[in-house]
Protein backbone atom coordinates (compact mmCIF):
# COMPACT_ATOMS: atom_id res chain seq x y z
CA UNK A 1 0.00 0.00 0.00
CA UNK A 2 1.10 3.07 -1.08
CA UNK A 3 1.59 6.31 1.31
CA UNK A 4 2.79 10.34 1.24
CA UNK A 5 4.70 11.79 3.68
CA UNK A 6 3.47 15.25 5.27
CA UNK A 7 5.76 17.86 4.68
CA UNK A 8 4.74 19.62 8.09
CA UNK A 9 4.78 16.95 10.55
CA UNK A 10 6.39 14.17 8.62
CA UNK A 11 3.50 11.92 9.29
CA UNK A 12 2.92 9.19 6.95
CA UNK A 13 -0.98 9.63 5.15
CA UNK A 14 -2.60 7.48 3.16
CA UNK A 15 -2.87 8.06 -0.51
CA UNK A 16 -7.15 8.69 -0.19
CA UNK A 17 -6.38 11.91 1.43
CA UNK A 18 -5.30 15.19 -0.23
CA UNK A 19 -4.17 16.73 3.06
CA UNK A 20 -2.91 15.83 6.28
CA UNK A 21 -5.38 15.08 8.54
CA UNK A 22 -3.54 15.65 11.55
CA UNK A 23 -2.74 19.00 10.04
CA UNK A 24 -6.11 20.05 9.20
CA UNK A 25 -7.65 19.36 12.48
CA UNK A 26 -5.33 21.75 14.16
CA UNK A 27 -5.83 24.51 11.51
CA UNK A 28 -9.30 24.02 11.89
CA UNK A 29 -9.27 24.41 15.82
CA UNK A 30 -6.80 27.90 15.69
CA UNK A 31 -9.34 29.32 13.18
CA UNK A 32 -12.29 28.37 15.50
CA UNK A 33 -10.46 29.11 19.05
CA UNK A 34 -12.09 32.58 20.70
CA UNK A 35 -10.03 35.47 21.45
CA UNK A 36 -8.75 35.40 25.06
CA UNK A 37 -10.41 37.31 27.90
CA UNK A 38 -9.36 40.88 28.35
CA UNK A 39 -8.07 40.61 24.27
CA UNK A 40 -9.12 43.98 22.69
CA UNK A 41 -9.78 42.76 18.26
CA UNK A 42 -9.28 46.30 16.65
CA UNK A 43 -10.27 46.20 13.24
CA UNK A 44 -8.58 46.30 10.67
CA UNK A 45 -6.46 49.69 9.66
CA UNK A 46 -7.11 50.76 12.87
CA UNK A 47 -3.98 52.22 16.16
CA UNK A 48 -4.20 50.58 18.72
CA UNK A 49 -5.09 52.74 21.56
CA UNK A 50 -1.76 54.50 23.59
CA UNK A 51 -0.87 53.32 27.12
CA UNK A 52 0.07 55.90 29.38
CA UNK A 53 2.25 55.05 32.47
CA UNK A 54 0.54 55.11 35.88
CA UNK A 55 1.39 58.38 38.27
CA UNK A 56 4.30 58.15 40.43
CA UNK A 57 3.05 57.40 44.15
CA UNK A 58 3.05 60.37 46.92
CA UNK A 59 4.30 60.46 50.22
CA UNK A 60 3.59 62.39 52.91
CA UNK A 61 6.35 64.71 53.90
CA UNK A 62 8.16 63.43 57.20
CA UNK A 63 7.30 65.81 60.17
CA UNK A 64 10.19 68.39 60.86
CA UNK A 65 11.34 67.89 64.95
CA UNK A 66 12.74 71.77 66.33
CA UNK A 67 15.25 71.43 68.24
CA UNK A 68 15.43 72.24 71.91
CA UNK A 69 16.82 75.46 73.27
CA UNK A 70 19.61 75.15 75.57
CA UNK A 71 19.49 75.07 79.13
CA UNK A 72 19.55 78.13 81.14
CA UNK A 73 22.55 78.15 83.34
CA UNK A 74 26.24 79.68 83.48
CA UNK A 75 28.46 78.71 80.64
CA UNK A 76 32.19 79.28 81.21
CA UNK A 77 34.14 80.54 77.50
CA UNK A 78 36.99 78.36 76.44
CA UNK A 79 39.62 80.78 77.11
CA UNK A 80 38.76 81.22 80.90
CA UNK A 81 38.77 76.66 80.98
CA UNK A 82 42.34 77.16 79.11
CA UNK A 83 43.48 79.58 81.86
CA UNK A 84 42.10 77.51 84.55
CA UNK A 85 43.51 74.65 83.19
CA UNK A 86 46.70 75.99 82.66
CA UNK A 87 47.00 77.20 86.41
CA UNK A 88 46.48 74.05 87.82
CA UNK A 89 49.30 72.24 85.68
CA UNK A 90 51.35 74.69 86.91
CA UNK A 91 51.15 74.26 90.33
CA UNK A 92 50.85 70.03 90.27
CA UNK A 93 54.17 71.21 88.31
CA UNK A 94 55.77 73.32 90.77
CA UNK A 95 54.95 70.98 93.74
CA UNK A 96 56.06 67.88 92.40
CA UNK A 97 59.50 69.51 91.32
CA UNK A 98 59.78 71.66 94.69
CA UNK A 99 58.96 67.99 96.96
CA UNK A 100 61.65 65.85 94.98
CA UNK A 101 63.80 68.57 95.64
CA UNK A 102 63.38 68.59 99.45
CA UNK A 103 63.27 64.90 99.52
CA UNK A 104 66.88 64.94 97.67
CA UNK A 105 68.37 67.32 99.60
CA UNK A 106 67.54 65.90 103.06
CA UNK A 107 68.53 62.06 101.47
CA UNK A 108 72.12 63.90 100.30
CA UNK A 109 72.60 65.48 103.61
CA UNK A 110 72.05 62.01 105.46
CA UNK A 111 74.03 60.28 103.02
CA UNK A 112 76.93 62.56 103.38
CA UNK A 113 77.12 62.64 106.86
CA UNK A 114 78.49 65.81 107.55
CA UNK A 115 78.63 66.49 111.22
CA UNK A 116 75.97 68.64 112.50
CA UNK A 117 76.97 71.69 115.01
CA UNK A 118 74.65 71.25 118.00
CA UNK A 119 75.06 73.81 120.88
CA UNK A 120 75.95 72.21 124.34
CA UNK A 121 73.57 72.26 126.65
CA UNK A 122 74.68 74.24 130.36
CA UNK A 123 75.73 71.78 132.84
CA UNK A 124 72.47 70.92 134.85
CA UNK A 125 72.05 72.26 138.39
CA UNK A 126 73.74 75.41 137.43
CA UNK A 127 70.71 77.72 136.93
CA UNK A 128 71.13 80.67 135.24
CA UNK A 129 74.66 81.93 134.10
CA UNK A 130 76.33 83.99 136.23
CA UNK A 131 77.26 87.72 134.51
CA UNK A 132 80.64 87.91 135.16
CA UNK A 133 81.11 83.97 133.09
CA UNK A 134 81.23 86.37 129.69
CA UNK A 135 84.55 88.43 131.54
CA UNK A 136 86.36 84.92 132.60
CA UNK A 137 88.00 83.29 129.82
CA UNK A 138 90.57 80.20 130.91
CA UNK A 139 93.13 79.66 128.22
CA UNK A 140 97.03 78.13 127.67
CA UNK A 141 96.12 74.34 128.56
CA UNK A 142 98.58 71.79 129.41
CA UNK A 143 97.73 68.47 130.44
CA UNK A 144 100.24 66.46 132.66
CA UNK A 145 101.50 64.33 135.27
CA UNK A 146 101.85 64.87 138.94
CA UNK A 147 104.83 62.69 140.42
CA UNK A 148 101.76 60.33 141.63
CA UNK A 149 100.56 60.04 137.98
CA UNK A 150 97.78 61.59 138.41
CA UNK A 151 96.46 64.05 135.51
CA UNK A 152 97.05 67.60 135.91
CA UNK A 153 96.39 69.90 134.13
CA UNK A 154 97.97 74.05 134.26
CA UNK A 155 95.85 76.57 132.82
CA UNK A 156 96.01 80.59 132.84
CA UNK A 157 93.02 82.68 133.56
CA UNK A 158 92.20 86.00 132.51
CA UNK A 159 90.16 89.00 133.25
CA UNK A 160 88.68 90.61 130.50
CA UNK A 161 86.80 93.22 132.51
CA UNK A 162 87.56 96.51 133.97
CA UNK A 163 86.72 95.65 137.70
CA UNK A 164 88.53 93.47 140.16
CA UNK A 165 86.66 90.19 140.67
CA UNK A 166 86.74 89.34 144.54
CA UNK A 167 86.58 85.26 145.41
CA UNK A 168 85.95 84.18 141.93
CA UNK A 169 85.61 80.22 141.54
CA UNK A 170 84.49 78.18 138.85
CA UNK A 171 84.11 74.32 137.27
CA UNK A 172 85.66 74.30 134.05
CA UNK A 173 84.44 71.52 131.35
CA UNK A 174 86.98 70.51 128.48
CA UNK A 175 85.76 69.41 125.10
CA UNK A 176 87.09 67.90 122.65
CA UNK A 177 86.98 70.09 119.64
CA UNK A 178 86.21 67.33 117.42
CA UNK A 179 83.46 65.84 119.87
CA UNK A 180 79.91 64.97 119.04
CA UNK A 181 76.76 66.47 121.06
CA UNK A 182 76.16 62.92 122.36
CA UNK A 183 79.66 62.69 123.68
CA UNK A 184 80.92 63.55 127.49
CA UNK A 185 83.29 66.09 128.39
CA UNK A 186 86.86 64.37 128.41
CA UNK A 187 87.89 66.07 131.79
CA UNK A 188 86.69 68.56 134.61
CA UNK A 189 88.58 70.40 137.27
CA UNK A 190 87.79 73.56 139.73
CA UNK A 191 90.14 76.38 140.57
CA UNK A 192 89.50 79.40 143.16
CA UNK A 193 91.12 82.74 143.48
CA UNK A 194 91.26 85.36 146.55
CA UNK A 195 91.24 87.92 144.00
CA UNK A 196 91.57 88.51 139.86
CA UNK A 197 92.14 92.54 139.26
CA UNK A 198 91.10 94.30 136.21
CA UNK A 199 92.28 92.81 133.17
CA UNK A 200 95.10 90.73 134.55
CA UNK A 201 96.04 87.26 133.74
CA UNK A 202 97.11 84.37 136.44
CA UNK A 203 98.62 80.68 136.20
CA UNK A 204 97.38 78.21 137.80
CA UNK A 205 97.21 74.28 138.04
CA UNK A 206 94.48 71.72 139.11
CA UNK A 207 94.17 68.41 139.25
CA UNK A 208 91.99 66.22 136.59
CA UNK A 209 88.93 64.59 136.72
CA UNK A 210 89.04 61.87 133.68
CA UNK A 211 88.79 58.93 132.53
CA UNK A 212 91.58 58.52 130.59
CA UNK A 213 95.20 58.76 130.36
CA UNK A 214 97.10 61.75 129.66
CA UNK A 215 98.63 60.22 126.15
CA UNK A 216 94.86 59.70 125.17
CA UNK A 217 93.89 63.00 125.63
CA UNK A 218 93.55 65.42 122.91
CA UNK A 219 96.43 68.33 122.22
CA UNK A 220 96.18 71.63 123.70
CA UNK A 221 95.24 72.93 120.09
CA UNK A 222 91.60 70.62 120.33
CA UNK A 223 90.69 71.56 123.30
CA UNK A 224 87.84 73.76 124.34
CA UNK A 225 87.31 75.16 127.99
CA UNK A 226 84.50 75.83 129.14
CA UNK A 227 83.94 77.85 132.12
CA UNK A 228 80.75 77.93 134.95
CA UNK A 229 81.46 80.40 137.23
CA UNK A 230 80.06 79.43 140.93
CA UNK A 231 81.46 82.89 142.88
CA UNK A 232 80.69 85.44 143.49
CA UNK A 233 76.97 85.16 142.87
Amino acid sequence: MFTWICPQCGREVPPAYNECPDCAGKQAGQAAAPPAPGTTTMPPGQAPPRQYAAPPPQYATPPQYQVAPPKSGITIPPWLMSIVFAVAFLAIFAGAYFGIRHFTSSGEAAASGAPVTLEKPPAAGLGKPNTLQKYVEVIGMRLLEDPKKKPQVRFVVVNHSGAEISDLAANVNLWARTAKSEEEAIGTFAFKLPSLGAYEAKEMSAALNTKLRVYELPDWQNLTAEVQITSPQ
